[in-house]
């Protein structure tokens, strides 16, 4: 690619990219959705390894017993860790289990890697990196903490741009906990709202070693890109590698591509020598038991009847698989399917949003009320984001209304007293099918900012078993059970006014939000 396509994010709008002809779509069930693995690595595994989580509490308990417990390995990545009392918490688990690790073997075998992102989680006095800067003085061998900072924000633009506003250029955005093979994929950031009262959405894959293995390899090609947090509170980068604004911009966007890239690759390599093997295997297998007459042995691994597939989007590094795969997906989806698509922040991409005006499935988009934003209330210029949201929402509604889509195309709006909203995915049920076969779980929220400025990850799963197919229906059931559906007197109400210097300025700034 050419090194200018690397600036495209920043001058262009974006163009709908499909990379899988209808062709390629298998006519039945869940295998329907194999063509994902020409992109990206495809994790079979066994429905029983996963499960749906569904508050914060549960999430947060579940952080602090996987920490407790880890053994190998504990891998987090997140945007920010928050510095009240609940966070210190988990930073106490991690601090115990490295401790318990080393009293155990004399020498630890335990390691610990935090990604996050720099202008973030280095905001105000008392941050992220204060937070952790004990557990690097304490455990230098088995801790490291990586800083992601964006290349888009260099020279001037860094100098000029303050504290908080700086975070509107690029972030780090994945969101991935992992300890030993057990991996929780989620949208929510390691702060006390997203283990109280934000609602988001949360999801464990046990006993899944290649996928842990495969989020490891990411989170340490991001790491290794990235500045190191030291004991002194300085950072710097690992020696040899280009400085994400201070070196070549172009040097340091292709160094990060082909590290990200190689982690992809190699896993989709693996994994399809891994099927082949086990697809020769259980042949032979089933030949032999055939002529033998006997029953399979209960050692074996079970069939898988789940499919988990990473996809990555990293625009600033020229990688868009998650783009392909998610455009794809609203490209082919049939009449009579079903679309639940649901955002914290509703700010699609025209992309997006023209495949959903110009497709012919029936879409169920739930998105926040102004006063489960997680801006509602903010002091200064954010607290006006509420409401520039309300007028992207008004202008999408118009839209639909204007192609007499409003039977097909739903907007709902989430509304709790005393929560946010967070929660982030997709829900897809096919024609004819009350559960969903494929659902997508992880950080993007479906925006400019997702596609284009920030790193992000999720992972789709597609399973053909009708328990997990129920804990996914339940799930998108919860969420939209607290909402209302949008319709013309929405608009109406005193709390839907938008301000005439709102209007204005949004069209100018919805790319940064």
């Amino acid at each position: 690619r050419s090194s200018w396509l690397l600036l495209a994010p920043l001058l262009t709008p974006p163009v709908p990219v499909v990379t899988a002809p209808p062709c390629s779509l298998c006519p039945e069930g869940a295998h329907r959705f194999q063509w994902i693995r020409n992109l990206v690595p495809e994790f079979g595994i066994s429905s029983s390894h996963v499960k749906v989580l569904s508050s914060p509490t549960e999430f947060y308990e579940l952080l602090k017993v996987q920490i407790k417990t880890a053994k190998q390995r504990v891998v987090m990545a997140s945007l920010y860790l928050g510095t009240g009392l609940l966070e210190q918490e988990l930073v106490d688990c991690l601090e115990e289990t490295l401790e318990k690790s080393l009293r155990a073997k004399g020498s630890s075998d335990l390691r610990v890697s935090i990604l996050l992102d720099y202008t973030r989680g280095s905001r105000g006095r008392k941050n992220s990196r204060t937070m952790l800067i004990p557990l690097l003085q304490r455990f230098p061998q088995q801790v490291r903490v990586s800083l992601f900072h964006t290349p888009n924000l260099r020279g001037l633009l860094r100098l000029l741009i303050p504290e908080r506003f700086n975070e509107t250029i690029g972030l780090q955005h994945i969101k991935v906990y992992l300890f030993d093979d057990n991996v929780i994929l989620s949208g929510a950031n390691l702060s006390d709202l997203y283990f109280t009262n934000r609602q988001d959405r949360y999801v464990l894959l046990q006993d899944s070693p290649e996928i842990a293995d495969f989020f490891t390899e990411l989170v340490d090609a991001v790491g290794d890109v990235s500045l190191q947090l030291q004991q002194d509170d300085t950072v710097q980068m690992m020696e040899g590698m280009v400085h994400p604004y201070q070196g070549d911009k172009v040097a340091y966007c292709e160094i990060a591509n082909r590290r990200v890239m190689e982690v992809i690759n190699s896993a989709r390599t693996r994994q399809e020598q891994l099927h082949a093997k086990t697809f020769h295997s259980s042949q032979q297998g089933s030949t032999l038991l055939t002529q033998q007459g006997a029953q399979p042995s209960e050692g074996l691994k079970p069939e898988p009847d789940t499919w988990i597939y990473p996809l990555i989007q990293m625009k600033p590094f020229g990688i868009q698989i998650d783009e392909m795969v998610t455009e794809t997906l609203l490209t082919e989806a049939e009449r009579d399917a079903r679309v639940y698509l649901t955002t914290g922040y509703f700010n699609l991409t025209q992309a997006y949003m023209d495949l959903i005006l110009g497709t012919r499935a029936e879409y169920r988009i739930l998105l926040a009320s102004p006063e489960v934003n997680g801006f509602f209330g903010a002091k200064g210029v954010a607290g006006a984001i509420p409401a520039a949201y309300v007028y992207i929402e008004h202008q999408f509604y118009s839209e639909v209304c204007y192609l007499h889509q409003q039977e097909r195309v739903w907007l709902q709006e989430y509304s709790r007293a005393g929560w946010t909203f967070h929660a982030k995915g997709l829900w897809l049920y096919l024609a004819g099918s009350d559960l969903p076969c494929l659902t997508l779980i992880g950080s993007p929220n479906f925006g400019y900012r997702s596609v284009h400025r920030d790193l992000e990850a999720q992972v789709a799963i597609v399973t053909e078993n009708k328990a997990l197919q129920q804990q996914l229906h339940q799930e998108q059931e919860q969420l939209y059970l607290c909402s209302g559906v949008v319709s013309p007197s929405t608009f109406e109400q005193p709390n839907r006014y938008v301000k005439l210097w709102v209007k204005l300025v949004t069209p100018l700034i919805k790319n940064f939000f």
